[in-house]
């Protein structure tokens, strides 16, 4: 009897021991719970916006940081090369449009008025509004988005009016070229073939240009979004060229430098540097480091 007393004893103080462990669990997530939840949704949020991407605590390009040198002037080919770190590294800006008044006034030092070849590259946000909005209208061509999602290219004096993509723009960054060889347009998006038609004609304008706006229309159809690393050749790239240019990613260097004539990397100035001093001056252009979360790697 006295045994069983004992072991009623300590079953007794052992659930009354169980039952304040509990109690003090429960005071405790009743006190930092309502912590706990609020830090678990901020870390959700941070994570969404790409806060914790790998590309943010990755090195990288200050501007300026890749060139090409062209040790017979501008305008010359020969013995040019690449200069600096030009191994594709993410850059520290990129350029921000306001869709109402920022631009960059561009010269440039192209061989001709009158062409059959060109190819044009950047990498551009999808614009949220659905009007057009010009990436850059220069040598006599209009390279753009319209009804948000669609790349387009127009050259004058070719007897077509805008090509444009089929495949809708992706949210966040795109990587755009168009080309001219010739008879044959061409759009890519994101490195592949989207669209293509046969032409006829001779391209031709004036020299010079915007980005972001259409001069040439009256300085109208401001871009609303973010544009970097533009790339002009006065030649036609092919598709394993596109491709290169797209796997190098948004801070990929030239990959034709012969048959380069303008490069605006657009990382924190307007700066050209393909080696022929055409520089841009930009207007109300924000030059953001913010640019991450709308930009996955290839």
């Amino acid at each position: 009897m006295v045994l069983m007393k004992i072991m009623k004893v300590r079953v007794l103080r052992f659930k009354s021991n169980t039952l304040t462990k509990l109690q003090s669990a429960m005071e405790y997530l009743m006190t930092y719970g309502w912590a706990i939840l609020v830090i678990a949704v901020v870390l959700g949020v941070l994570y969404s916006l790409g806060i914790f991407s790998p590309s943010n605590f990755a090195p990288k390009a200050s501007p300026g940081s890749c060139q090409i040198f062209r040790p017979n002037g501008p305008g010359t080919n020969y013995d040019i090369n690449l200069e600096g770190t030009c191994s594709g590294e993410l850059p520290e800006y990129t350029a921000q449009f306001n869709g109402a008044s920022a631009y960059i006034s561009l010269s440039s030092s192209a061989p001709s008025k009158s062409y059959t070849q060109l190819s044009v590259s950047a990498w551009v946000t999808k614009p949220a509004d659905t009007s057009r909005n010009e990436i850059l209208n220069f040598f006599g061509f209009y390279f753009n988005v319209q009804q948000g999602n669609e790349a387009c290219l127009y050259v004058n004096n070719i007897n077509t009016g805008y090509l444009c993509s089929t495949p809708s723009l992706i949210s966040g960054y795109n990587f755009l070229t168009a080309t001219l060889n010739g008879s044959t347009e061409t759009v890519y998006v994101n490195g592949k073939l989207s669209n293509t038609t046969t032409v006829s004609g001779t391209g031709s304008g004036v020299l010079g240009g915007t980005v972001g706006v259409c001069s040439y229309c009256g300085n109208t159809d401001y871009f609303d979004g973010q544009i970097a690393n533009i790339q002009f050749y006065n030649a036609s790239l092919n598709q394993n060229s596109i491709t290169a240019l797209y796997d190098e990613g948004i801070g990929g260097a030239p990959v034709d430098i012969q048959n380069l004539v303008d490069w605006w990397p657009l990382n924190g100035n307007a700066n050209d540097y393909s080696g022929n001093n055409n520089d841009g001056v930009p207007t109300n252009v924000l030059f953001t480091g913010s640019w991450q979360s709308g930009y996955t790697s290839p």
